[in-house]
């Protein structure tokens, strides 16, 4: 029989650990002291010590670790579990490369600026969202607000409930057509639940997408900064985009107020970290 401090010398663990051990059932002392306390263990049990140190270096938690210890699991158990703890490593590597590769855009972007960048770019994904739209070729972005106040008047007529921010999603930017200068535009309102549309008001649900995300504040004339810096951020860590840019106007400018405004800018994209879910 040797004392908790001896075993744990021999297995170069400390006591505490082998006191946590006992607690998730994972290796429990030989004899226990009734007068003491004290836990005794045996020669026989630094096997089973040394395979939960394994498997612990191996990143499984102590919950998997008791049931990897099961003398009853099959092999085909065993050979799933160690795929999936393999598969879940993979995974990791795969998103901190891709953290590294933002990081040293980050330090490219800081060294040739010479400051912290203006807008902080990253990836998240968006959920679905039912939305009423109206879509129109316009001249020009500044008629989006008829098609705004198109869209709500539908809205209130029908007593819809719906929700904010309302979004802008650029199907094309200015394009040279016969009849001039012109931007494929759709204005949407999230919706609470769906109802009937009609010929120009359409009701949809946006696909989830993985998302470039920045936020602006300032000047709407100054909005361009932003989809600079974005397309540049794409360019540096490997993604593209796949569909039209969604424009969230999180608060309007106010008159006389230019700093007032503040949009968030998605742009769904594929690359590094944008795979289905992670």
């Amino acid at each position: 029989m040797l004392k908790i401090g001896e075993f744990a010398r021999l297995g170069q663990v400390s006591i505490a650990t082998l006191h946590h051990y006992d607690h998730y059932g994972l290796l429990k002392p030989t004899m226990l002291d009734p007068d003491s306390s004290y836990r005794y263990y045996t020669l026989e049990q630094l096997p089973r010590l040394n395979r939960i140190l394994t498997l612990k270096d191996l990143g499984f938690p102590l919950e998997q670790i008791a049931c990897l210890l099961e003398e009853d699991l099959s092999l085909e158990q065993l050979r799933a579990m160690f795929e999936q703890k393999q598969t879940y490593i993979q995974q990791v590597i795969i998103t901190e490369q891709a953290r590294l590769t933002r990081i040293a855009a980050r330090l490219r972007q800081i060294e040739q600026e010479e400051t912290m960048p203006t807008y902080d770019i990253r990836v998240k994904y968006v959920e679905p969202l039912l939305v009423a739209s109206v879509r129109d070729r316009l001249p020009g972005s500044y008629e989006q607000g008829r098609l705004y106040h198109q869209l709500t008047a539908y809205l209130e007529q029908q007593g819809a409930h719906y929700t904010l921010p309302e979004l802008i999603l650029w199907h094309s930017r200015h394009e040279m057509r016969d009849e001039g200068m012109s931007v494929d535009l759709e204005v949407a309102i999230p919706l609470v639940q769906a109802l009937p549309g009609n010929e120009k008001i359409h009701i949809r649900t946006l696909p989830g997408s993985f998302v470039a995300s920045t936020i602006h504040k300032g000047n709407d004339l100054a909005l361009g900064r932003a989809y600079v810096a974005m397309h540049h951020w794409m360019q540096d860590n490997g993604y593209h985009p796949i569909g039209p840019v969604r424009q969230l106007h999180l608060r309007h400018e106010q008159y006389g107020q230019p700093g007032d405004f503040i949009v968030e800018l998605q742009f769904p994209v594929a690359g590094p970290a944008a795979n289905t879910d992670s």
